[in-house]
């Protein structure tokens, strides 16, 4: 069901309390948010990873904190939202790759030769060729059916730029017909770029074998045409042949590649989002919920190192905690609110996934909007992004609000980070429920999904501000002309 949000505020703020919200905007304190931090990203909860014996501890930390404050459980179990999850992986002993060629078959070591990228369980064999650095005039004009299409790299490594790039590469192959995409260092790039880049294919052991979560049913096999292969730079003489590259669409020499990935039995999981209701005092408006979310995990533990994630998204996680004192102080608004901390956002936005097309919520009641947030506490002090912008079609009264009142609060100008717009849990809220929505984000910086994220590089005033930010935002959402 679709709703249309029309927030026009009136000159007097018409339904805003101003003593109530005084008093609840004094009660955000850097301290406590520190303290709160300081817990969900310690190394005892071992960085939430979803799932997880620390992903539970937090969400029980949270449900602690909403009954000591008053709210009204919003999942189906009490303050939890249960929701189920599939985990499945390749088996990677039964993961294979071969170079054929003259019927005699050599067997390429999974880390050491090769690594790969994307595709489910498949097992494919066709010639190799050569299709440059696999721009869009690389592609054009060749037919790629049933053959793999081999790729010099020498773009950056791994930053956000040169992953899209290679999602790109992947789907001009894929429309080519391509079995997929091989990728390998161009030999011209310097030594010690190739020896990364080899460094890096000797890790891919680990990401391989974490296995991939999702809804039950719902695992998308990408297919022959959405498998992306990368080799070892001391194979690119080997297939070349040449110093040369030879021309574009050029087969190499009789080559051919065969590719098998097998998959383990999925394993059924059960995961916990964490609702509590604000109800509304007013017995009409009060049937309208303003939702405020963040997501509560993060990466866990990776070769032996914690990401406690402090600012992805303890910030998060922890203004929302502020914003929940914040009410106890208000008291009732005249309309309810939801505080719902999600998990699985790292994984694929899954628990707001699973939320937003089954709603917990009393009956009776309906979301009207969602304000999300993730990553408040670094960067400069005056630094808030938000996204949607007047740059996108989406832009609404929601995000023109927190435009008004963020000078309060010493953020002079909202920015943009229109980039994330489909990048967080908002967007399960705009996409499955077709409320407006707002996300309050502060951008990365060096430590983003690193595990140097931790609680003493937070801005806690910094966080505090966002909180009252969102509060200020709420008390302005109570006037009588907020239309459905």
């Amino acid at each position: 069901m679709l709703f249309t949000l029309l927030l026009a505020f009136l000159p007097s703020r018409n339904g805003s309390d101003p003593v109530a919200v005084e008093r609840a905007l004094a009660s955000v304190q850097s301290g406590s948010i520190c303290a709160d931090v300081r817990f969900i990203a310690s190394d005892e909860l071992e960085g939430r990873d979803t799932p997880s014996q620390g992903l539970r501890l937090a969400a029980r930390y949270l449900r602690a904190r909403l009954e000591r404050l008053g709210f009204q459980p919003a999942g189906d179990d009490g303050f939890f939202d249960r929701y189920p999850l599939e985990r499945s992986g390749l088996d990677l002993s039964s993961c294979k790759a071969w170079l054929v060629q003259g019927g005699k078959e050599r067997e390429l070591a999974f880390g050491q030769d090769y690594a790969f990228f994307g595709g489910g369980e498949h097992e494919l064999e066709g010639p190799l060729v050569f299709v440059g650095a696999g721009r869009e005039e690389h592609v054009a004009g060749l037919d790629l059916g049933g053959k793999w299409a081999l790729v010099l790299d020498s773009g950056g490594g791994r930053d956000r730029q040169a992953w899209e790039e290679r999602f790109r590469r992947i789907e001009r192959v894929r429309a080519k017909g391509a079995l997929g995409l091989v990728s390998a260092p161009d030999p011209s790039l310097p030594d010690e770029d190739r020896a990364e880049r080899d460094r890096r294919l000797a890790r891919s052991l680990e990401f391989a074998s974490r296995p991939s979560l999702h809804a039950p049913g719902s695992e998308e096999e990408m297919g022959p045409q959405g498998v992306s292969l990368s080799l070892k730079s001391t194979l690119v003489k080997e297939l070349l042949g040449a110093s040369t590259p030879p021309a574009l669409g050029t087969e190499l020499r009789g080559l051919r590649l065969k590719e098998r990935r097998k998959q383990r039995t999925p394993e059924r999981l059960e995961l916990e989002n964490v609702a509590g209701l604000w109800p509304g005092s007013d017995p009409v408006l009060g049937r309208q919920v303003l939702i405020l979310s963040a997501h509560y995990d993060h990466e866990g533990v990776q070769g032996g190192e914690i990401y406690n994630g402090a600012d992805d998204n303890g910030s998060g996680t922890c203004a929302l905690l502020a914003v929940a004192e914040a009410l106890a102080s208000y008291g009732p608004m005249r309309r309810s609110v939801l505080i719902l901390w999600v998990s699985g956002e790292e994984k694929g936005l899954l628990g707001s996934e699973a939320w937003t097309k089954a709603p917990t919520l009393p009956a009776g009641l309906r979301p009207v909007c969602d304000v999300n947030i993730d990553m408040v506490g670094r960067n400069a002090a005056d630094k808030l992004l938000i996204t949607p912008t007047q740059a996108l079609k989406e832009y609404n009264g929601l995000t023109r609000l927190a435009e008004s009142l963020a000078p309060l609060e010493g953020f002079p100008k909202l920015g943009s980070c229109d980039d994330y717009w489909e990048r967080s849990d908002h967007m399960n809220f705009a996409q499955n429920l077709g409320i407006p929505v707002a996300f309050l984000f502060s951008d990365v910086h060096e430590d983003y999904h690193k595990p140097t994220d931790d609680p003493d590089k937070i801005d806690c005033d910094k966080i505090r501000r966002v909180a009252r930010l969102v509060v200020r935002m709420l008390d302005g959402l109570q006037a009588d002309t907020l239309a459905l």
